[in-house]
């Protein structure tokens, strides 16, 4: 019979141990076998942690960091255990590497665990046991590592550093390539099941959810790298709307509305970021411009229209009838 340990977790503070909110019966030689990677932005102070398995939920198990400490990586046989301790050593002053010894030194089952760390000051450290399943290896580069096992070909970990350092962009961009290239390389010899990313922010406020700036999982999907790129897309409208909001309580209306076009532009389907663009124009005394948006809006999403009323008692809109009548029924 396997040994099995509790994890609990909170739910508003993903890949951190911090508490009794959300409980799961997981086994300290869970099959999660995978290819991930951890690594640390020193431009913005960003640290995060991608990952592609076939196995369900992998974003429950593999993905840890905490803003301000470093990320984790525990894969193979993975024992969760390496997540939740790695970073409360790092926390209390180890390196990655010294932390990831103690753990491994600690562990009568080392020999079939994947684990990587990386911490604040952009240290990294990688276990791949003699006994995890072949095609198994790491490659370590600046600031970050890469890692897989039970791989189609060996050629997975190199191609996907090869991708992690010649692409472009903020740190979910790299990442995700370096995931790509895995894939492009054969991936998984079982198949693809779930992905997760998790990317915490490089000025820790000390409160675990405004530091997550990237929480993203695909539990079970035929191609959850390509579901996990849409959702990265998605998280940047939102982000972009988010601060769109912060300037309109600041009555700064130019930026919040450059904002909102910036979130109307990363997810262009989703006809109610645009609806708020209008409202927040209308709200400002810019009719004439908003009523084309509108217009727009209520062929994509009628429900819309019906909502628009509605926001006149939160005071989104003025208490004008000739107002509210003249958006509602434009065609």
């Amino acid at each position: 019979m396997k040994n099995h340990i509790l994890i609990f977790k909170i739910l508003i503070t993903p890949g951190l141990f911090l508490g009794v909110l959300f409980s799961q019966i997981v086994s300290e030689s869970t099959p999660v076998h995978t290819y991930s990677i951890v690594a640390f932005d020193e431009e913005t102070g960003e640290l995060g942690v991608a990952v592609q398995s076939h196995w369900f939920s992998v974003g429950f198990l593999v993905p840890w960091a905490k803003a301000g400490v470093g990320a984790v990586a525990t894969q193979s046989f993975v024992k969760v255990d390496y997540g939740p301790h790695g970073l409360k050593m790092m926390e209390d002053g180890f390196t990655a590497g010294a932390a990831l010894n103690k753990l491994i030194s600690e562990d009568e089952g080392e020999a079939v665990r994947q684990v990587a760390m990386v911490d604040i000051k952009g240290n990294v450290a990688t276990h791949t046991g003699s006994k995890c399943i072949y095609a198994a290896g790491h490659r370590i580069g600046k600031n970050y590592s890469v890692q897989a096992n039970l791989m189609e070909n060996e050629t997975v970990w190199d191609a996907m550093a090869i991708a992690y350092e010649n692409t472009k962009g903020d740190l979910a961009d790299r990442m995700m390539a370096a995931l790509d290239a895995a894939e492009g390389e054969g991936g998984d010899i079982r198949g693809k099941q779930s992905a997760a990313m998790l990317i915490v922010s490089g000025k820790p406020t000390g409160i675990p959810w405004k530091d997550t700036i990237l929480d993203l999982r695909v539990d079970d999907h035929p191609n959850p790298l390509i579901e996990l790129r849409r959702l990265i897309r998605i998280n940047r409208a939102y982000q972009h709307a988010n601060k769109g909001d912060e300037y309109l309580e600041l009555e700064d209306i130019e930026k919040a509305l450059a904002e909102y076009e910036m979130a109307a532009h990363y997810y262009p389907e989703n006809p109610e970021l645009p609806f708020w663009s209008a409202v927040t124009l209308v709200s400002k005394g810019q009719i004439e411009k908003a009523l084309p948006i509108f217009r727009d809006v209520f062929e994509r999403e009628p429900r819309l229209r019906k909502l628009t009323p509605r926001l006149v008692d939160p005071g989104l809109l003025p208490n004008d009838p000739k107002v509210i009548d003249l958006i509602i029924n434009i065609k």
